[in-house]
């Protein structure tokens, strides 16, 4: 896998023994170039500075390319031990240590500690694997007030066949793009 854009275009952040199951049998289902593009293209105007969050990082490169793009901040959440070696050996290879953050562990246990500390963000990438539950489980916790900022957004990929929740607290769907089997769905806060 390789960065598509931005200051670290063209480099490689993902080996094959990465992309094989991990000790709990998961196989990784990395977002492709396509929808990366697709995914970047969606957030070109907010993604200068923003603080980023690859919620199901797995090999990182979603948010490495954030960093590449001019995001501001990058916050990596993954609880395999192999793929967060990776994601740190990537940051520092190219040069975000200030900029990125790697947290160990599950997205609901980040979304918790994050909310009990009073932490904003201004984009979340959710991709968890296709076959779970995790967006149900998740989404309630985003549609709290606080962990999203006021013009933040929630973007979710998901297999298109897959229902995704309408709303979420202020969380709204505003728009779904499809890219073959794959769906991204952008979520934006409505007014008070």
């Amino acid at each position: 896998m390789r960065i598509s854009g931005g200051i670290a275009k063209g480099r490689r952040t993902a080996t094959k023994r990465l992309l094989t199951k991990n000790s709990e049998g998961e196989r990784l289902r990395p977002t492709s170039s396509k929808v990366r593009e697709a995914l970047f293209d969606i957030l070109r105007n907010r993604i200068e500075g923003a603080s980023f969050v690859d919620l199901y990082a797995g090999t990182g490169t979603v948010g490495l390319e954030a960093l590449s793009r001019g995001a501001g901040r990058s916050v990596f959440v993954e609880p395999d031990e192999l793929r967060i070696r990776t994601i740190k050996n990537n940051v520092l290879e190219l040069g975000f240590l200030e900029k990125a953050l790697v947290a160990k562990g599950r997205a609901y246990e980040f979304l918790q500690k994050a909310s009990s500390e009073n932490e904003s963000f201004d984009i979340f990438f959710i991709d968890p694997p296709y076959d779970s539950e995790e967006i149900e489980k998740i989404f309630p916790l985003l549609g709290e007030e606080g962990l999203v900022n006021e013009d933040g957004v929630v973007i979710v990929e998901h297999f298109f066949k897959r229902h995704v929740p309408e709303k979420a607290g202020r969380l709204k769907m505003k728009r779904s793009y499809r890219y073959g089997d794959t769906m991204l769905t952008l979520y934006r806060k409505a007014d008070k």
